[in-house]
């Protein structure tokens, strides 16, 4: 029998404070796709954490290289989405983690030939 792999999320606030939105973000996110790569940025796992107040909706996110030349489209896309998604004002944070192919939801979906 064919063992089943586990995908790899990271762990978002919202996963304890509000875990019937975890799914309704996660889907959202995937509506954001790369254009260079073509995959979503759940797939990529760029999205590194959501957090919902009474308020504002938080996102923190980072890109594959800081140079990348949609980060501007990559990341209102997000933005707008959680807004979508939480009926509150959202708000981006660039994270401060180095992104590598380990962050990915599968990490073994997409073989760059740089490791």
């Amino acid at each position: 029998m064919a063992e089943e792999k586990k995908l790899n999320y990271p762990k978002w606030d919202i996963d304890n404070t509000h875990p019937n939105k975890v799914e309704e973000f996660r889907n959202a996110f995937r509506q954001v796709r790369d254009p260079e790569i073509g995959m979503d940025i759940i797939q990529l796992g760029l999205i590194r954490n959501v957090s919902v107040t009474d308020e504002i909706a938080s996102i923190v996110m980072i890109l594959t290289t800081p140079y990348c030349p949609y980060a501007p489209m990559l990341m209102e896309s997000a933005r707008i989405k959680a807004e979508g998604v939480a009926n509150l004002p959202a708000e981006i944070t660039y994270g401060r983690e180095v992104w590598n192919q380990s962050m990915m939801e599968d990490d073994t979906s997409l073989n760059w030939g740089l490791f």
